[in-house]
């Protein structure tokens, strides 16, 4: 199984469903909410996002169907695009499912050898590997501050540093070393 969703009745239920609507599912990953939207759906449409080319393998076979692969900041005009707006509700369940941290090739693991990669869509030219080891330290800093509101923000940054100048951080393993020792 891909990802299963969690609390995915009460998610369903306040989507409030109406005969016809019209409903997005900003984040389709394994197709779990998607699925109950459809089998409580009557008519209507449900159109889903995933920027990830991962979940094209679970696209549902259904009329009242519609899995776009993008990023949801683009809904907006996706659904213009398909004379759907306004729609009756949006679902977003936001964050990496497990599918991403169990498949040790994405590189977002922490218990999976890999390579360091984290990019939600592979086809972005950036990737984790690539962040951690051009990065000025300060930006490194900036960055967990930022995303991660990690408190030793600046520690972990020079720590990666001093590790990157011997060699490059590849791996998954590799940042979980250089973190180490900043616990």
């Amino acid at each position: 199984m891909y990802h299963t969703p969690v609390l995915l009745d009460e998610s369903i239920n306040g989507l409030k469903l109406t005969k016809g609507g019209i409903y997005v599912d900003a984040t389709f990953g394994g197709g779990g909410h998607s699925k109950e939207i459809l089998k409580r759906l009557k008519g209507g449409k449900l159109f889903s996002f995933d920027k990830d080319p991962d979940a094209a393998d679970n696209a549902i076979n259904d009329k009242r169907f519609m899995l776009i692969n993008a990023d949801y900041r683009y809904i907006k005009n996706y659904l213009r695009l398909h004379d759907a707006i306004p729609c009756d509700g949006i679902l977003a369940d936001l964050g990496i499912s497990s599918h991403q941290i169990d498949t040790p090739g994405r590189g977002f693991s922490t218990r999976f050898e890999g390579r360091l990669d984290m990019r939600m869509d592979s086809r972005s030219e950036v990737s984790a590997a690539d962040i951690v080891n051009d990065y000025q330290e300060d930006e490194l800093a900036a960055i967990f501050w930022k995303y991660g509101e990690i408190r030793n923000n600046k520690v972990l940054a020079a720590k990666i540093a001093g590790v990157r100048n011997n060699r490059k951080i590849t791996t998954t393993g590799g940042t979980r070393k250089a973190s180490a020792v900043c616990r």
